[in-house]
């Protein structure tokens, strides 16, 4: 009898090879149920749900169970997937998943890039930001990182000064001149949009605007950030012990690839080219 050159004839005894099938099975078996459970994906809900609400219908009709989770808020999205609850959440920008990681420890890892929005400066008051008055009222997020964005574009409008190098990180504390003595209201940044009527300016996000009905607000503010600010940009992100799991890069692939998911986005920000920006079609 020839013996295989690699394996030892005493290796291949019924009972081994009996145990060496029974664990072949057993392992295909726990993967393949592991892969028979949805990919389970956190979006907080407008304009991020709906264009993954579109892929996820997508995936389904290929084969890819994919269950979309609405989260109301900033933080439940990072709490669930770092708890096991969500195996991919597609909500926040680089920029808060490294503060996010910095502040909680969070293992995380960006595994795709998204959507990237524009923020705005809005106003239900004023037409030119040259007819802002001093003392006026001018809301900003009350997060870290999205607070920033919006100083920075204050800064970019002439009304203050930022700290140098604190870049986007930087606070109301890091204001160093604010000629027009302009008073700051923090609000949480999916709030922002109802502020609008009780401020003389507002750091705004365009798909918000569309969300609450409000599309011609969302083409008309005062000034927008550059669209080709990449770090801003929407963040596929998982936990890294499950960052390899290839549902996640199908799902991606499909999502950046999808036309049907391409004109949702483009809907969601009220048909509007210079609202948004697909970097993945930049590369």
């Amino acid at each position: 009898m020839l013996e295989s050159p690699h394996v030892p004839f005493a290796a291949c005894t019924p009972m081994k090879l009996t145990h060496r099938l029974f664990l072949a099975f057993a392992t295909l078996t726990l993967t393949a149920a592991a892969y028979a459970a949805p990919l389970r994906i956190g979006v907080t809900p407008g304009a991020l749900a709906d264009s993954v609400e579109v892929a996820a219908a997508e995936a389904r009709k290929q084969g890819l169970d994919v269950k979309v989770v609405e989260l109301t808020d900033w933080t439940t999205p990072n709490v669930a997937l770092a708890s096991g609850d969500l195996d991919l959440n597609y909500f926040q920008h680089q920029a808060f998943l490294d503060n996010a990681v910095k502040e909680r420890g969070y293992a995380f890892k960006s595994v795709g890039i998204g959507v990237l929005g524009n923020i705005g400066l809005y106003s239900s008051k004023i037409k030119r930001l040259a007819d802002l008055k001093d003392g006026a009222r001018v809301a900003v997020a009350n997060d870290p990182v999205n607070q920033g964005r919006g100083l920075l574009l204050l800064q970019k409008a002439g009304l203050i000064k930022l700290r140098d190098g604190v870049g986007a990180r930087g606070t109301l504390n890091d204001v160093v001149a604010n000629p027009k003595k302009l008073k700051f209201v923090e609000i949480e940044g999916p709030q922002l949009v109802r502020a609008l009527d009780d401020v003389d300016l507002a750091q705004g996000y365009p798909a918000h605007f569309v969300n609450a009905g409000k599309a011609d607000i969302a083409g008309a503010g005062l000034l927008y950030s550059g669209i080709d600010d990449e770090y801003f940009a929407i963040r596929f992100v998982a936990r890294r012990d499950n960052a390899g799991d290839p549902r996640i890069a199908r799902f991606i692939k499909l999502y950046q690839e999808s036309p049907a998911v391409q004109q949702q986005i483009h809907t969601s920000y009220a048909n509007d080219d210079k609202l948004y920006t697909l970097p993945w079609l930049k590369r």
